[in-house]
């Protein structure tokens, strides 16, 4: 019991990082495409004026659950399984 829980949250955590990376490029500006004409010494001309991190961790926690629900539920249906993912790609067992 102990191992499936830990899997599970360790497949949550995976799938976590691959959304968030995702949904970075969303949403951020330099400060030319934010309308700020005067720049700052020191800093690159595509450095983000703000990343929004919180609300795209947010974000993050909430698609990656949805994802993560669907998948486990289909996982328990026996629609996916290792068997069938190995059919779908063709990969010969």
């Amino acid at each position: 019991m102990i191992s499936q829980i830990g899997s599970l949250l360790a497949i949550y955590f995976v799938l976590w990082w691959v959304v968030l990376f995702v949904a970075l490029p969303f949403g951020v500006r330099n400060r030319a495409e934010a309308g700020h004409s005067e720049e700052i010494d020191g800093t690159d001309p595509g450095a983000p004026v703000s990343a929004l991190m919180l609300r795209k961790a947010l974000w993050t926690t909430l698609v990656s659950a949805v994802i993560f629900a669907v998948a486990l539920y289909a996982y328990r249906a026996g629609w996916l399984g290792v068997d069938r993912l190995v059919k779908l790609m063709g990969i010969p067992l």
